[in-house]
């Protein structure tokens, strides 16, 4: 009898993977993607006052807030640090670090299928699924002179 091996678990270290910004008030450090199962795995800071696009997630989307507070502007409920949120594909909602934030806000993301980016007519202006993402990150972390990072899956 043939005993396949045991994969092995992977990891890397918060600090192995560095957080790169394609706009201001807002960072992101990619841990893990899955091109076949368009799946993309990342962390983002937001500091006070900073507001991300308008989107909706063609897949669904897991989150889980390690500091600082946000909301949906559209739902009117802060997230908390230990706040676990469970998005349904179809999702529409812009990403808020409100102004009176005293800190900057950490919050990780496991995201299936695309963040379709709208204007406010719900026109939508940009795709991001799991290789726009990855070649986003590879790209802005080339650009500031890092070495390539060793993302899972990437």
């Amino acid at each position: 009898m043939t005993v396949s091996p045991i994969p092995a678990a992977l990891h890397r270290n918060e600090n192995d993977l560095p957080y790169v910004s394609d706009m201001p008030g807002y960072s992101f450090q990619l841990a893990h993607v899955d091109l076949d199962a368009g799946l993309w795995v990342i962390r983002s800071r937001l500091e006070p006052g900073t507001a991300l696009q308008t989107h909706r997630h063609t897949g669904p989307v897991l989150g889980f807030t390690l500091t600082g507070r946000w909301r949906y502007a559209e739902y009117g409920h802060d997230y908390l640090p230990g706040s676990h949120i469970f998005e349904p594909a179809n999702s529409v909602h812009t990403l808020e670090a409100p102004a009176d934030n005293t800190a900057r806000t950490d919050v990780w993301f496991a995201v299936w299928g695309a963040n379709l980016l709208l204007d406010p007519d719900g026109q939508i202006t940009a795709v991001r699924d799991a290789p726009a993402v990855l070649e986003t990150y590879l790209g802005l972390c080339e650009a500031a002179g890092l070495p390539r990072p060793d993302v899972i899956g990437g």
